[in-house]
Parts: structure tokens; sequence; C-alpha cells
């Protein structure tokens, strides 16, 4: 294991276009529970499955269970940046790291001051009113007695990425820009089975791909270098 995180360590410093792309796994380190592991979100118990909560259908016709289940169990306010968050900011302060790719909704980058965050799925820190799309941040909502409601009477709506619902065309687009410029790619934190997101990997036309996850993904067989330990192992080598 050590011969590989000084092989990382070494294609950091040789690279100068580095794309960081994360899932929930850079986050679970902080604290923060993923979805499909055995103690994940989509098994646990609920009046309904998961997956059918977290859907547009679902918050149109259920919207006062959709925030039961979001303020319970999508609320990130509380926690901090873990070692891997700070190390990407370091990065991208030194002009190193170009961009952060996340699958996340947890806000985590910004505030460990990571400044070029696409979000692919959205983000809890930004809420808008549906009937006059004035902006509510999250302490708002999270705070908000039952369905939380703008000052026109409009339900409030996170704007994160619900089942049924596309990516935003600007930041895919962005996304898909940094990636088949980098010449270093880092893949961390995601089984690379959630599409479209994981179809974002056949854009790096690269130098180099790096896979740090602790299971092995579909992807691993063309990196040039898989690591399979916690990120935030890997990441305090830096």
């Amino acid at each position: 294991m050590e011969d590989k995180i000084q092989k990382f360590k070494q294609l950091v410093d040789e690279s100068n276009n580095i794309v960081f792309f994360g899932g929930a796994g850079v986050s679970t380190e902080s604290g923060i529970p993923d979805f499909r592991s055995k103690d994940g979100l989509y098994n646990q118990k609920y009046d309904y499955p998961p997956e059918e909560i977290l859907s547009h259908t679902f918050f149109m016709n259920n919207t006062s269970e959709f925030y039961k289940f979001y303020k319970d169990k999508m609320n990130a306010l509380k926690y901090e940046p873990n070692i891997t968050h700070y190390k990407l900011a370091e990065l991208e302060n030194k002009g190193k790291l170009k961009a952060v790719v996340t699958q996340n909704i947890d806000g985590l980058h910004q505030k460990a001051r990571s400044k070029n965050v696409y979000e692919l799925h959205g983000s809890i820190l930004r809420n808008y009113c549906m009937n006059c799309n004035k902006f509510y941040d999250a302490e708002f909502v999270f705070n908000a007695d039952g369905v939380p409601r703008c000052s026109c009477g409009g339900i409030i709506k996170p704007d994160v990425v619900l089942y049924e619902e596309g990516l935003d065309n600007k930041t895919l687009t962005n996304s898909v820009k940094a990636i088949s410029e980098a010449d270093l790619l880092i893949v961390a934190g995601t089984s690379l089975t959630v599409y479209p997101a994981s179809g974002l990997i056949h854009y790096f036309s690269g130098k180099n791909l790096v896979l740090i996850n602790r299971d092995s993904t579909p992807y691993d067989n063309i990196a040039n270098l898989v690591i399979n330990n916690s990120l935030g192992k890997v990441f305090k080598e830096l």
C-alpha cells in the first residue's frame, strides 16, 4: 500500500491540470452516511423506500412526507470537512487542481474553501420557491415547521436533483470540459455505478487515471493506479 501511495504522490507532483471526481465516500469520513452500504440510507426501513421518497413525483404528491425524511436524513449542516476536502482545497490554492466534480450535496468542499466545484446533484445549501423563485438558505428550510413555505406562500424546493429529474446542463457541460482537459483524473469515494454521473469518466483522455475507493469499481481495469483504502489515509500523505 505504501508503494501505491508514493506513486499517487508522484503523479500529483508531476501533474498541473488535476480534476477530482468524488462520491459519497468523500463525506463518510466526516460522519455523513452514504446511501448503498449495509448501514446506508437505502438499507434503512421507512414507510416508503428512500428511492421513492427522493423522487420528483413523491415530492410533488407527498411533500410533507418528503420533508420529514429530508430534514431527518439530509441535514449536513452540523458536519465539518475532513482531510480529503482540505487537501483538495490546498491543491486548488496551489494551482494544480482545476476542478472538483462531486455527486455530493452537502457543500463540504466549499466549506473547506474549494472554489471551482461542480455539484452534479445540486446542494442542500440552495433552496428556491417554486412559485416566485426566491432564494432561501438551508437553515431556513431545516428549521421550518412542516413544509417550508415562501413569504409569497409558495412551497420551497431544495436545489437537489431528485430521481426523475435531469442534471443541470451547465454543471454537466462544465464537468465534461474539466474532465476532458485534465492530465490527471482522481476518482474517489464512488462505486461508479450511478448514471449519468459515472459516465463522465469516459470523457477523460489524459495521461493518468487514479481510482481510490474501499471497494473495486467497474473501471479498475482502465486505471493507471487503483488504491483500495480510506481516502483520509491516502490524502493525509499529500
